[in-house]
């Protein structure tokens, strides 16, 4: 085009006018000249239908700022040698700019993009500028590569926002950016510092196979729908204080390489499932349940939970974790509390664990957490799990109930949640034990009997024998109803034992025995072990007629049962007397019938056996 021809062009441009300079080669002169007979005389801002630029080269400076664009505005495969300059611009329509290369500064700061934005495959080889800029339609940023900063500081997204497979290659900063349609980062790769600080999501996020070569900072940051990081990899620290997931929280598959502090945060359903923790990890969530099925803490890790129920199963742990459970809410760096309002309803739910199954429990802490409804077995080395703190366990149905026109009451007692699987599957079971959910599998009596034998053993080894009573009293349960490797002997013996003293640590049932055990042998001596009379001696021999020597036999009468009055205050006495020195294993000295004497012999043996039982019930209790 001559001269003259393009001077001709340009007087017939007014403003509002279609163009089409694809392919079109534009220094900044040139690009002045075509946008001034553009400009509103009222406003100054250029105004421009459909603007075709595909292909265009902007050799200088591309100044568009202020700009409105009315129609389509098509710069696809353009190339900006220059900085672009596109600060508070309008994109009325479509706004494509895809497979675009900003070889200098690309500003988009405050601009409007009325429909939809596509930056899909553009390279920016420089700063690249959207701070504070306008989405209402789709925006696309699929495979785009950005070389130089990112900025999106304060971006409103109110439809899709798609960066799948982009390529920041500097740091990109989304601080304070609305995301009010899904956040689509699946695949991407962020090789500097990336920030979410006090960003805002209201759909789904997904920032699935993403990789933070960098820093990773979420802090504030709020998701209001799901969230997933599943099979992402974070190569640097990772912070997600003060951030608040509405939803869930998917991390499943996550690699933490390094430092990794996650929370305080507050979260529906936190799920850390087959994630890999390489360096020193601090988590702390309020949550309703957290999932770290087959989860691997490669150094050491602590869990700070609030509400949360925890399934830990076939977790590894090959440092130091420590699960604890926070009793106030968490405090943030600037001294206010974390808020909790969307998790109302489990305000007053503690810590729970769910499942240690699987788990190698020697470098396992527990500290304050709800043990009620843990499943054991299939724990290793669950002997040397520590239980600090008030840790609970199930308990046992209170008050009497009726089985087989029978009254039955259990003792108190801190029982597994899986015996209380078992006994409501047996027949006839009482209101009170818990049934088992689908699929926790039904482990009886052989299984549970060394789970009880491991944690009774942790109580002991932290000097806590009145807290390993209860696990000793389990572990004999278990054995006495355990028919596939118990004898039948070994019941019976086990079943008496329980009768009589409940395993040596129920004293009250062995005083029980003992007051009866002294009671009958009472009564017995009373009516048949006391003679009617003191046997006298009896002195008797012959004197020789002449003199001489004499020489006496001294007998005594066998003592003779009496045929009234056998039950009087004397005799009581009596009784009593040889009675309490049964129960100290002493001979009373009485004369007793023949009936009598067995009768002491079988209660120096039962009674003493009795009081020894309920001293040893009582040491169970009160020895530290």
């Amino acid at each position: 085009m001559t001269d003259d021809e393009r001077a001709i062009y340009l007087a017939g441009l007014t403003p509002g006018a279609d163009i089409d300079h694809r392919g079109t080669s534009f220094s900044r002169s040139l690009l002045d000249a075509l946008l001034s007979p553009l400009r509103d005389t009222a406003t100054g801002r250029a105004l421009l239908g459909a603007a075709l630029f595909d292909s265009a080269i902007f050799e200088g400076h591309a100044i568009f700022s202020e700009a409105t664009f009315q129609g389509v505005a098509q710069f696809e495969s353009a190339a900006f040698q220059g900085s672009a300059g596109f600060a508070a611009a309008a994109f009325e329509s479509l706004a494509c700019f895809e497979s675009a290369t900003f070889q200098a500064p690309a500003n988009f700061g405050t601009a409007t993009f009325a429909g939809t934005a596509g930056f899909d495959s553009a390279t920016f080889e420089s700063y690249a500028a959207f701070d504070g800029a306008l989405f209402e339609g789709p925006a696309g940023f699929n495979l785009a590569t950005f070389r130089g900063a990112a900025v999106f500081t304060a971006v409103a997204f109110e439809s899709t926002a798609r960066f799948s497979s982009a390529t920041f290659k500097d740091i990109a900063r989304f601080e304070a950016t609305t995301f009010g349609g899904h956040a689509m980062f699946g695949s991407a790769t962020f090789q500097s510092t990336v920030g979410f600080s006090s960003a805002t999501f209201q759909d789904i996020a997904i920032f699935t196979r993403v990789t933070f070569q960098g820093f990773a900072g979420f802090p504030s940051a709020t998701f209001q729908g799901l969230a997933s990081f599943g099979w992402a990899t974070f190569g640097s620290i990772v912070v997600f204080a003060s951030a608040t997931f509405h939803d869930e929280a998917l991390y499943q598959c996550a690699v933490f390489l390094e430092r990794v502090s996650l929370g305080p945060m507050v979260a529906g359903t936190v799920n850390l499932s087959a994630a890999v923790f390489n360096g020193p990890t601090t988590l702390a969530f309020a949550a309703r349940q957290l999932v770290c099925q087959r989860t691997r803490f490669l150094s050491t890790a602590e869990l700070q939970l609030r509400h949360a129920t925890v399934d830990l199963s076939h977790a590894v742990l090959e440092y130091p974790l420590t699960v604890a459970a926070q009793a106030e809410p968490f405090a943030l760096f600037d001294g206010a509390v974390m808020p909790e309002q969307f998790l109302a309803g489990a305000a007053e739910t503690p810590a729970r664990i769910a499942s240690l199954r699987g788990v190698d429990a020697a470098h396992l802490v527990l500290a304050d957490v709800d043990l009620s409804g843990c499943l054991f077995t299939g724990t290793v080395h669950l002997d040397q799990v520590r239980l600090e703190g008030a840790c609970t366990f199930a308990a046992v149905p209170s008050g009497t109930h009726w089985r087989r026109g029978r009254p039955t009451r259990f003792t108190p007692r801190r029982t597994l949640a899986e015996e209380h699987h078992w006994r409501a599957r047996q027949p006839a079971a009482v209101q009170g034990w818990r049934a088992a959910a689908p699929s926790t599998g039904q482990p009886g009596p052989a299984q549970l009997a060394p789970v009880y034998r491991a944690l009774r053993k942790a109580f002991e080894d932290s000097k806590n024998e009145p807290g390993a009573a209860d696990f000793y009293y389990g572990e004999m349960e278990m054995r006495r109803h355990d028919r596939a490797t118990t004898s039948r002997a070994e019941r019976g013996l086990l079943h008496a034992y329980w009768m009589l003293s409940g395993y040596g640590l129920r004293a009250l049932r062995a005083l029980g025995w003992l007051a009866a055990a002294m009671l009958t042998t009472l009564v017995l001596l009373m009516g048949f072990g006391l003679p009617k009379e003191d046997p006298k001696q009896e002195a008797t021999g012959t004197v020789p007629p002449g003199g001489g020597k004499v020489t006496f036999e001294i007998e005594k009468a066998d003592p003779q049962n009496p045929t009234t009055n056998r039950f009087t205050g004397k005799r009581f006495e009596k009784a009593l007397n040889v009675t309490l020195n049964s129960v100290v294993f002493r001979s009373s000295g009485q004369d007793l019938t023949t009936a009598g004497t067995y009768i002491e012999m079988t209660s120096r043996l039962v009674e003493p056996t009795l009081l020894a039982l309920s001293v040893l019930a009582v040491r169970g209790r009160v020895k530290r």
